[in-house]
């Protein structure tokens, strides 16, 4: 049940985060100033955590859609489907734990390293 409840979340989240890239892309086309402003307001850590939660999003989501493709069209999916929610788990962290230093590396460095 948490599995279905965290597919719906991730999905809206992606769903989200897809509506206000387009956005601000858009800006491009409008104000190439109001698009470098805003850009220039992503570069900061809080939107960098931000952005290791949406890679953590569409992983989860990605992984446990596959999941939810293989219970629904494999004939022993429903009986491995709990064994297969541990595996989508497993892998989540596993490359979660990979992408999280990539990703922050500039903000660690930033807080705590001084500037690059």
């Amino acid at each position: 049940m948490w599995s279905w409840v965290a597919h719906r979340i991730t999905g809206v989240l992606i769903f989200f985060f897809l509506f206000a890239h387009v956005l601000d892309t858009a800006l491009v086309r409008v104000s190439p100033a109001a698009y470098d402003r805003a850009i220039a307001l992503y570069k900061n850590p809080l939107v960098n955590l931000f952005e290791v939660g949406l890679m953590g999003a569409v992983l989860f989501h990605a992984f446990n859609g596959l999941r939810v493709i293989a219970i629904d069209f494999w004939e022993k999916g429903p009986r491995y489907q709990r064994q297969m929610l541990w595996g989508v788990v497993a892998l989540w962290v596993i490359l979660m734990a990979g992408f999280l230093y990539p990703m922050t590396q500039h903000t660690i460095h930033e807080l705590f390293g001084g500037a690059q």
